[in-house]
Protein backbone atom coordinates (compact mmCIF):
# COMPACT_ATOMS: atom_id res chain seq x y z
CA UNK A 1 0.00 0.00 0.00
CA UNK A 2 2.85 2.40 0.86
CA UNK A 3 4.48 1.72 -2.51
CA UNK A 4 1.23 2.52 -4.31
CA UNK A 5 0.92 5.83 -2.48
CA UNK A 6 4.55 6.69 -3.22
CA UNK A 7 4.20 5.84 -6.92
CA UNK A 8 0.96 7.86 -7.13
CA UNK A 9 2.57 10.87 -5.44
CA UNK A 10 5.59 10.79 -7.77
CA UNK A 11 3.35 10.46 -10.83
CA UNK A 12 1.17 13.39 -9.72
CA UNK A 13 4.20 15.58 -9.02
CA UNK A 14 5.80 14.82 -12.38
CA UNK A 15 2.67 15.87 -14.28
CA UNK A 16 2.50 19.34 -12.73
CA UNK A 17 3.95 22.18 -14.72
CA UNK A 18 6.24 24.77 -13.20
CA UNK A 19 4.25 27.99 -13.47
CA UNK A 20 5.59 31.13 -11.85
CA UNK A 21 5.24 34.89 -12.04
CA UNK A 22 7.52 36.74 -14.46
CA UNK A 23 7.96 40.39 -15.39
CA UNK A 24 8.97 41.75 -18.78
CA UNK A 25 10.71 45.09 -18.17
CA UNK A 26 10.98 47.45 -21.11
CA UNK A 27 13.44 50.34 -20.90
CA UNK A 28 12.99 53.43 -23.04
CA UNK A 29 16.13 54.07 -25.10
CA UNK A 30 15.36 57.75 -25.67
CA UNK A 31 17.25 60.37 -23.70
CA UNK A 32 14.39 62.85 -23.64
CA UNK A 33 11.68 62.05 -21.08
CA UNK A 34 12.16 58.24 -20.95
CA UNK A 35 9.05 56.20 -20.12
CA UNK A 36 9.85 52.68 -18.93
CA UNK A 37 7.10 50.11 -18.52
CA UNK A 38 6.68 46.49 -17.51
CA UNK A 39 4.25 43.65 -18.15
CA UNK A 40 3.54 40.96 -15.55
CA UNK A 41 2.86 37.36 -16.49
CA UNK A 42 1.29 35.50 -13.57
CA UNK A 43 1.24 31.72 -13.21
CA UNK A 44 2.96 31.29 -16.56
CA UNK A 45 5.53 28.84 -17.85
CA UNK A 46 8.96 30.39 -18.40
CA UNK A 47 8.97 29.53 -22.11
CA UNK A 48 5.64 31.33 -22.62
CA UNK A 49 6.85 34.40 -20.73
CA UNK A 50 10.08 34.43 -22.77
CA UNK A 51 8.12 34.22 -26.03
CA UNK A 52 5.77 37.05 -25.03
CA UNK A 53 8.59 39.30 -23.81
CA UNK A 54 10.55 38.64 -26.98
CA UNK A 55 7.50 39.63 -29.03
CA UNK A 56 7.29 42.91 -27.10
CA UNK A 57 10.99 43.49 -27.71
CA UNK A 58 10.44 43.01 -31.44
CA UNK A 59 7.33 45.21 -31.43
CA UNK A 60 8.91 48.15 -29.60
CA UNK A 61 12.43 47.92 -31.07
CA UNK A 62 14.53 50.09 -31.43
CA UNK A 63 12.76 52.53 -29.08
CA UNK A 64 12.62 50.07 -26.18
CA UNK A 65 14.70 47.15 -24.93
CA UNK A 66 12.68 44.47 -23.13
CA UNK A 67 14.10 41.79 -20.84
CA UNK A 68 12.46 39.08 -18.76
CA UNK A 69 13.03 39.22 -15.02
Amino acid sequence: MKKLILVTAIAAFSMTSCKKDYTCECKDNSTVDPKDFSTKYTKTKKKTAETNCSAQNTLWSPDYTCTLK
